[in-house]
């Protein structure tokens, strides 16, 4: 027979500690991952408005240069509309700039320039538009009425 006794091992302890602590870490890494989640998407919609506003500020000058029926503008309105488009406090963008080009042909290119904000590089976002303002040209004055017999 055997002489030496039976020792009975003890219970082992921990082992729920352990399991609440990488329960604990999947948790956080996934409140982590929602929390990135968020982030870009907060940062989607704001670049997403900056490209409406972008296209808005664009096209009201477009319809600015349709009322005056011609496209070329007065230095005063393309000042009024880059000072509008610095402007985000009034529809502005943040580090907006508004430049119109001369394409010929009664043609005008529109862009819009900005700077998201809270970007690590200088990267610019751009809007682009050409507008062109068809030359109609007037009228023919009608012939005068033929003499009555």
């Amino acid at each position: 027979m055997n002489s030496y006794p039976h020792h009975r091992r003890p219970p082992q302890r921990g082992i729920a500690l352990i399991e609440v602590l990488v329960a604990a870490l999947l948790i956080s890494f996934g409140l982590l991952g929602l929390i990135s989640l968020q982030s870009r998407a907060t940062q989607f919609s704001v670049g997403a408005d900056d490209r409406a506003r972008a296209a808005l500020l664009a096209n009201e000058l477009a319809s600015e240069m349709w009322g005056i029926g011609n496209v070329n503008i007065d230095a005063a309105t393309l000042t009024k509309w880059k000072a509008l488009a610095g402007d985000p406090t009034r529809s502005g963008l943040p580090s907006g700039t508004v430049t119109v080009k001369d394409l010929g042909n009664n043609t005008m290119r529109i862009t819009v320039e900005w700077s998201p904000p809270k970007t690590k590089d200088e990267s610019k976002n751009r809007y682009t538009t050409d507008v062109a303002i068809p030359v109609i040209p007037p009228a023919a004055a009608p012939p005068p009425p033929a003499p009555a017999p």
